[in-house]
């Protein structure tokens, strides 16, 4: 099967490009996999490509390169198929319109993912030369204006499927976007497991990972830390990650005497050498659309203490087996917390292995197996018998016809569910 992600910049850094790259990678195992970016900004990704997966790119924005396109005239024109009401737009132009309607008309792909609402507007609008259209959500429907939310439940009825991250998203998908036709499923993230042994517990280390920007809340977390380091000395905390707040949270450090002992480390990539630095990770955010940095610790046999903010944290973490859930947004309740953990290490050890075990549902394999059930599913649903002709053979058709009938009794059951709830069917 030829599948296509259509993603805003592969070449950059953030949790959708590496969510995209994760599962790119999965998928080419079985699959002929393509990333194409709309733009590039930078001769080599941020992020390693697997060999087996192709990337390339729309429109060219490296500068002092002969590609260099952003002076091109029409990209100094205003888009008007990319949506306005998309955080994005003012990315986009009039090249980038008519470089995407010419991808989409002739991707050669049976499978189409897109994978921010912006462009999943384009697929849906569109489509993509009759292949199965899929848009992805990586940052969850209350991450958008009532405006943007407003704009794609007119489009989004055209898609063949949407997928989120969580279930949680997935319901609020299905109970106020109201999308008859469209298979709306949960697809996590897929995170690799890491290449070296995992964390030691009797690292005196804190970890966390984000970008440094209000909603991940890090003033929270290093107040909760300055408790901790009171007790605990010998600690450390290690930020990483670059934003906008990176200058106001230094000053943070220094006001409360915790200089050389909180570092803020900017981008680290790879990850896993900060993960295994430590023996105890941390997340303060405001809500997370998944929680990448949740699952990557985790895979890395750290266990995480996490506020319980809507959608990820609480999917994802088994409260008190392989991680805790903080249930106020206080620094004293995070404190607390933290210094169940920094206070015993065979705690840390035991819930280190719990978390490691229970994150392996997150490797690229097992992420990539549910992917392609699902596309078997959808290109069945539309008819492309040669899409699902090309996946495994003979035994693997069976195994299509079957997905059918299980995802058809999947969302009879829904409807039906759905039906007889306050407000009737979606």
């Amino acid at each position: 099967m030829r599948i296509s992600f259509l993603i805003h910049n592969a070449y950059g850094i953030g949790g959708t490009v590496r969510a995209t790259h994760n599962l790119a990678a999965g998928l080419s195992e079985q699959h002929e996999v393509e990333i194409v970016s709309v733009f590039r900004h930078r001769e080599k990704p941020f992020l390693d490509r697997h060999p087996r997966v192709t990337l390339r790119h729309l429109v060219d924005t490296r500068t002092g390169t002969t590609g260099y396109e952003g002076d091109h005239p029409e990209h100094a024109i205003a888009a008007e198929d990319f949506p306005r009401e998309d955080r994005r737009y003012h990315a986009y132009s009039m090249l980038t319109d008519r470089r995407l309607r010419a991808h989409l008309g002739a991707s050669g792909a049976d499978v189409v993912v897109a994978t921010r609402p912006g462009l999943t507007h384009h697929l849906a609008r569109q489509g993509a030369a009759g292949a199965v259209r899929v848009g992805q959500e990586h940052l969850g429907l209350d991450a958008h204006t009532p405006a943007l939310r407003r704009r794609l439940r007119t489009v989004y009825p055209r898609l063949d499927a949407l997928t989120t991250a969580t279930e949680a998203d997935a319901r609020a998908h299905r109970g106020r976007l109201r999308l008859p036709g469209v298979h709306v499923a949960v697809l996590p993230n897929a995170v690799p497991a890491p290449a070296g042994p995992p964390a030691d517990p009797a690292a005196r280390r804190i970890v966390a990972a984000g970008r440094l920007v209000p909603v991940k809340r890090y003033e929270l977390l290093i107040r909760a830390f300055a408790r901790v380091h009171a007790l605990h000395p010998e600690w450390s905390l290690d930020i990483c990650g670059d934003g906008e707040r990176r200058a106001a949270l230094a000053e943070l450090v220094d006001e409360l005497g915790l200089t050389g002992h909180v570092r803020l480390r900017g981008a680290v990539n790879p990850m896993e050498e900060a993960w295994t630095g430590g023996s105890v990770a941390a997340v303060t955010s405001r809500w997370e659309s998944f929680g990448m940095t949740v699952v990557e610790a985790m895979r890395c046999g750290v266990p995480v203490v996490a506020v319980d903010c809507p959608h990820g944290p609480r999917e994802i973490i088994t409260d008190g087996v392989d991680g805790l859930l903080v249930r106020s947004a206080g620094p004293d309740a995070l404190a607390e917390a933290l210094l169940s953990l920094v206070g015993d290490e065979n705690l840390r050890h035991s819930m280190g292995r719990a978390a490691q075990a229970n994150a392996a549902r997150y490797s690229p394999a097992a992420v990539a197996e549910r992917c392609s059930d699902l596309f078997t599913f959808l290109a069945a649903r539309r008819g492309r018998s040669g899409a699902a002709a090309r996946l495994r053979g003979s035994a693997h058709r069976a195994r299509g016809a079957a997905l059918s009938t299980v995802f058809a009794l999947r969302d009879t059951g829904r409807a039906v569910g759905a039906a007889l709830a306050p407000g009737g069917a979606t």
